[in-house]
């Protein structure tokens, strides 16, 4: 059982935070490096639901590892564990907005980096 989920859970990781990192870049390119917002919140809840589609279909498929109950029909049960953890993910998501935004000024100022879209070079 643990084997698994932990299986599960780590693929889902690995598919979810290319796509996080993917997009993100994408957005900053499609912004022109502006949109803190966008990056940040369209590359989250898109990965978030990559991942939590995954963990489930994994879950189910590769480790029947769900609590699924046999005289249900398994599509609805499976779509009802994504829509219930992607929900949580994503409202956590989008709450951290105005941290992100509050922390990644405050770091622009602590480390002299200048406004949206520049680059940070190499540390020295």
């Amino acid at each position: 059982l643990a084997f698994g989920a932990v299986g599960a859970s780590m693929a889902a990781y690995l598919a979810a935070q290319f796509t996080d990192v993917q997009l993100f870049h994408f957005w900053k390119r499609v912004s022109g490096g502006k949109a803190l917002w966008l990056r940040n919140n369209g590359s989250t809840l898109v990965s978030q639901l990559v991942d939590t589609t995954a963990v489930v279909l994994i879950s189910h498929y590769g480790a029947h590892v769900l609590p699924l109950r046999a005289e249900l029909p398994v599509l609805p049960q499976l779509l009802s564990f994504i829509a219930s953890g992607y929900l949580f993910k994503a409202v956590a998501a989008l709450a951290d907005t105005l941290p992100f935004y509050l922390l990644t000024a405050w770091l622009r100022r602590w480390l002299a980096v200048p406004g949206e879209g520049a680059e940070l070079g190499p540390l020295r």
